[in-house]
């Protein structure tokens, strides 16, 4: 998460005469994902920590939101700054990490519950 914040605020006070509107945009929705799964994780900690889920079942739900941070929010970042587009083509690799990642976890947590 002080990463997610660290990169925001370089957006809002490095990057904010350097990018146009639209790269400005993306660099931003880059955080925003980076930020809402970053505490996703720390969520699913305390799940587990509660044995609402398992702390195998945390590991899984963690990898796959942090490799949706890399690539997803990773491949925004790149894209904003570099504007280089191929690397958008990277971004719904991330996506569907994030989507996978909240699909384990309700997966878990009915698990954790009948088990």
């Amino acid at each position: 998460m002080a990463f997610a914040v660290g990169f925001g605020a370089f957006g809002a006070h490095g990057l904010r005469n350097r990018l146009d509107a639209y790269s400005m945009s993306v660099y931003e929705k880059a955080v925003f994902y980076h930020f809402i799964h970053a505490l996703g994780i720390l969520v699913v900690a305390l799940l587990a920590r509660t044995s609402a889920i398992s702390p195998a079942g945390q590991a899984r739900v963690g990898w796959l939101l942090l490799i949706g941070i890399v690539l997803f929010s990773g491949s925004l970042y790149a894209l904003a700054i570099s504007g280089i587009r191929i690397l958008g083509a990277i971004t719904p690799i991330g996506g569907i990490a994030f989507i996978a990642g909240w699909l384990v976890l309700a997966y878990e947590v009915l698990r954790a519950q009948r088990g």
